[in-house]
């Protein structure tokens, strides 16, 4: 089973967070990520086609995904949304930024949509809001994992939590998408 994780990273934290839900991926037998940095060079087209779900992560900036990734959604993926290539793939998505809220249910937002509009299937979290700084999804998200990272470097945040979030993610969409697979044969 092939996950591919499509993102982008400003300062490190997000390439931080996708590194973990790798991690996470890895736990489920059979499972296997592979890391897609929008940043650095065209996207290995066919890869995303063979996998057998994408998640995708971005930093908020202002309410909003990166530009980087953006332009990966606008400007490359016609070839793929005019066919449906991505239709029944499972997907899910993650996100960071400086300030607690920042706002980034809308980045979750729009990258959901984005998956919506490939007929691609969400999956969000499962887990109930964390009561403390140390508990999954301490930031209380529904449709995705969300870090935050104070504005530090990236060696010092996300915090341990919302990195263990991020990989609980990594995890559940594994799961989910043996599930689906082993329904459909």
């Amino acid at each position: 089973m092939n996950i591919a994780i499509v993102f982008d990273s400003g300062y490190g934290h997000t390439a931080k967070l996708a590194r973990h839900v790798a991690e996470g991926v890895a736990r489920v037998p059979g499972a296997k990520a592979t890391l897609f940095a929008v940043a650095d060079g065209p996207v290995d087209w066919a890869a995303l086609a063979a996998s057998d779900a994408i998640i995708f992560g971005s930093p908020t900036y202002n309410g909003l995904i990166s530009a980087r990734l953006k332009r990966f959604m606008e400007d490359s993926t016609g070839t793929a949304w005019m066919p449906q290539a991505w239709r029944n793939k499972i997907a899910a998505g993650f996100t960071n930024s400086g300030a607690v809220h920042g706002d980034k249910l809308n980045a979750l937002v729009s990258l959901a949509l984005f998956a919506a509009q490939h007929g691609m299937i969400w999956v969000g979290l499962d887990i109930f809001p964390g009561k403390t700084q140390n508990d999954l999804n301490r930031l209380g998200s529904w449709l995705g994992a969300m870090a935050q990272s104070d504005d530090a470097p990236a060696e010092l945040t996300p915090i341990d939590s919302d990195l263990r979030t991020a990989a609980y993610l990594g995890q559940r969409v594994a799961e989910v998408t043996a599930q689906f697979l082993k329904g459909r044969a």
